[in-house]
């Protein structure tokens, strides 16, 4: 058996059956296009990357010396009533094409490129389209249907959220949304005077271009209108030498309800109508944007969508609001928005060379979910800050304030848990004192009201309190610009809870609330400081016992203290009443009901965990394109980045792919309070050769393409190598020696894995087995427990314990 080198002890690392995600039926055709030279591969052992997804509309023209192909998207997901296609033909036969949409000639304006024609058509009605093409009039050559969606969605994504607040009126965008009923609900749009107008439901603004300059003090600025040079306009030098004004061009516009930005190099003077590509380099990098949130917003487009680093090179730089997790986790929303706005994207401009990734956090997590379930809108992948998913997060994160209020609380008089390292015992996450970013800022005032605590904290309470409230409570939370929403009544009834912004997926329960995923039945925590000697046996009863779980959300009631603010007054309503004082938010918790009682586990819905595997919201580890997957290493200040998740992910990768051949992960060490050396733009040139020696050498593997810097890595807080092998992270998933990086960068773990859980995370509902088993497996060792203390673990888990060693019970 395999272990995993982590601070906290060994993890088993468990053997995972390799299973295939069940792929949105949107893309099986996509895959099917594929599908001769998916297999050839894999008869060959390598991994390649996958096709894009403009392939997808040729499987049933291979053969015909004619051949009609739609590149911007596949033909069965066209949005807004026009495409980008490709006639395959000689070019003796340019002259001769002729289109027809639906049984009418199509006016369209090809370009002619060797064997190709190419250009946009228009005029698709919503639903099914028969595009044919014809050679000397009444010669059918190809065929192909296209099915057009609105520009305002969905496609897949099923019934769209409402309320729904527009934020149109934000920095950068400054216009009102378009008026789409007369009446509520909607969000009010307003006339020059301040007048009602009308009502908005999708959100719509009409696409604008604007240009803006860099200015010598690093700063953006409109370009004057009037065609004169600003004084302060930079200069760029581009890759192949020359040196340009450094000017961007800028488009904004609303798809699938949310606002996106293109923005590339551009000469000025240019007509916004026929804009002049020649200082773009072809390759289109889509920025992620990381965050929490409910939805019921328009959201906010990123300052990354501007980055100017990155358009300095000649990348354009795509961008939408509802590919930024600061405004929703609905990850099949985003897969959607995301193939929207590459297709508007393809119909502008065209075709990228390939498109890359970049986004950190919930940026990173969207990059591995859309790679896996929707083949082609991505090339290339640069996560930052990962982890592997955000749905299996919650299976940990959920038990943060169980703990923490165990340890302040239940056991406060237990000397033990006034250590702040002692902590990670039970939480798995890292422990920190002694500087203010992790010294926990309650601590005086939990000692002042009789509660037990550490001076410094967990990562659960610098970086994670105050989001299970988040993602459970449906009645903790709200959206920016809410008060321009009609009527107010359909805003106090949002349920504010992630199940709830995911209701399409997990489904709803009798009571019309989406069904939950969390569940803690089984769960020994504290399973390894018990065997470490770290506990006794009956300090793991005592826990086992009083941990408890969360209420459902239909039955939780509103947050106290201190998630409303530290205000005075605040402050003083705690004061008059102590049991407004509540960071752990144990009002929503289920507790011992009586003496001799344990206090009852949580059962999530097994037909929610389902459909978060079904629908592709977990991360499976079916990865198949390059991969760089880079961080900064922030475990002293306790960041909620814990570096053990590019682990996680791996780990889903090898058990699904075999090899992680296309994934290479590089940490960056940090001090709190200095400067940190990102490494996200070496990434990107690092990427960028990998991807060119693809496109050099396409019948080698990603590994054979791979270029000499892509390869595991750590670097000093500078930004220096530290070490580059495959051997880096030697001893973390398997059982060689520590690595040279393994050994600089110590790694921590979660409250499932110090419960016997496997690295990778991701167990719903863990298999169980009864507690004599247990004990006849020696999980308690070097412990042996009495009769008593058997039938006291048999009255906590009447059900069993779970037993890792078998794969998730939700698992489909």
């Amino acid at each position: 058996m395999r272990r995993n080198r982590l601070c906290s002890g060994s993890v088993r690392s468990k053997p995972r059956e390799s299973v295939r995600l069940a792929l949105t039926v949107a893309f099986m055709a996509a895959a099917l296009a594929v599908a001769n030279d998916s297999n050839a591969q894999s008869r060959s052992g390598k991994n390649q990357p996958a096709q894009p997804v403009a392939s997808a509309g040729k499987a049933q023209s291979q053969g015909k010396n004619v051949q009609l192909r739609v590149l911007s998207s596949p033909p069965q997901y066209v949005s807004g009533g026009d495409a980008r296609i490709e006639v395959i033909a000689a070019p003796g036969l340019h002259d001769k094409v002729r289109l027809v949409l639906n049984g009418r000639p199509l006016d369209a304006k090809l370009r002619s490129d060797g064997h190709r024609l190419e250009g946009v058509i228009s005029g698709l009605v919503e639903g099914e389209n028969l595009l044919e093409v014809y050679v000397n009039e009444n010669s059918l050559r190809d065929s192909l249907t296209l099915t057009n969606y609105p520009i305002t969605g969905p496609m897949f994504s099923g019934l769209q959220q409402h309320p729904f607040v527009c934020t149109t009126t934000q920095s950068g965008v400054d216009r009102q949304p378009l008026v789409d009923s007369v009446t509520p609900p909607g969000t009010r749009v307003f006339d020059s005077a301040g007048n009602v107008i009308g009502y908005s439901r999708d959100c719509s603004i009409e696409t604008f271009v604007t240009y803006l300059y860099r200015t010598t003090g690093n700063a953006w600025a409109p370009l004057p209108a009037d065609g004169s040079r600003p004084a302060d306009m930079s200069t760029v030098t581009l890759p192949d030498g020359r040196t340009v004004d450094f000017v961007v061009r800028r488009e904004i516009g609303t798809i699938n309800r949310f606002l996106y930005s293109f923005a590339m190099l551009a000469p000025a003077g240019e007509n916004p109508d026929a804009p002049d590509l020649s200082l773009w380099n072809g390759r289109l990098l889509y920025w992620f944007q990381g965050g929490v949130a409910i939805g019921h917003s328009q959201g906010t487009l990123h300052g990354g969508s501007l980055n100017p680093d990155i358009l300095r090179l000649g990348y354009a730089i795509a961008h939408s609001s509802g590919n930024n997790t600061g405004t929703h986790y609905n990850l099949q929303v985003a897969g959607e928005t995301a193939m929207m706005t590459k297709e508007r994207f393809i119909e502008r401009y065209g075709v990228p060379t390939y498109t890359v990734g970049l986004g950190g956090s919930g940026g990173a997590i969207q990059q591995y979910i859309i790679a896996q379930n929707h083949p082609g809108v991505l090339d290339a992948l640069l996560p930052v800050q990962s982890y592997p998913d955000m749905v299996t997060q919650t299976i940990h994160i959920g038990d943060c304030e169980l703990l923490e209020h165990y340890m302040d609380v239940t056991d406060r008089t237990n000397p033990k848990w006034s250590v702040t390292k002692n902590r990670s015992w039970l939480v798995g996450l890292n422990a920190e004192e002694g500087f203010e970013d992790v010294d926990d800022p309650l601590f005086p005032l939990k000692l002042a009201l009789g509660y037990g605590g550490a001076r410094g904290s967990t990562e659960c309470v610098a970086s994670w309190r105050g989001l299970t409230p988040l993602a459970m409570n449906p009645l903790y939370g709200q959206v920016p610009n809410q008060q321009n929403y009609e009527p107010q009544s359909a805003i106090a009834a949002i349920r504010w809870t992630h199940w709830d912004d995911l209701r399409n997926i997990y489904g709803v329960d009798e009571t019309g609330a989406a069904r939950s995923t969390w569940d803690n039945v089984g769960v020994q925590y504290g399973l390894r400081p018990l065997q470490e000697g770290k506990i006794s046996f009956d300090e793991f009863l005592h826990l086992n016992w009083h941990i408890g779980g969360w209420k459902q959300p239909s039955e939780m009631v509103q947050e106290g203290f201190p998630f409303f603010g530290t205000s005075q007054s605040e402050i003083a309503r705690v004061l008059a009443d102590p049991s407004y004082f509540d960071p752990w938010s144990r009002r929503n918790m289920n507790l011992s009901p009586g003496p001799g009682e344990p206090a009852p586990r949580t059962r999530g819905d097994l037909g929610a965990m389902r459909a978060a595997y079904t629908s592709g919201m977990v991360f499976s580890g079916r990865l198949d394109r390059p991969t760089i997957d880079h961080r900064l290493y922030m475990e002293r200040e306790l960041d909620m980045h814990n570096v053990h998740q590019s682990f996680a992910i791996r780990k889903r990768v090898l058990d699904t792919m075999g090899n992680s051949d296309m994934l290479v992960i590089w940490f960056t060490d940090t001090v709190p309070g200095m400067p940190k050396a990102s490494q996200s733009m070496d990434a990107i040139a690092v990427m960028d050769e990998w991807m060119r020696n693809i496109r050099a050498n396409p019948t080698k593997s990603i590994r054979e393409n791979r270029p000499p810097r892509a390869v595991d890595s750590c670097f000093d807080v500078n930004g220096r190598l530290i070490y580059a092998g495959d051997d880096a992270w030697d001893g973390i998933l398997d059982d060689k020696p520590a690595g040279p990086c393994t050994q600089r960068f110590p790694i921590y773990s979660t409250s499932r894995i110090v419960a016997g859980g496997p690295i990778e995370g991701g167990i719903y509902r863990c298999a169980l087995k009864p507690v004599e088993q247990a004990v006849a497996d020696g999980d308690y060792l070097p412990w042996s427990p009495t009769p008593e203390q058997i039938a006291q673990l048999e009255k906590i888990f009447p059900e069993g314990v779970c037993d890792y060693s078998r794969p998730d019970q939700a698992r489909p």
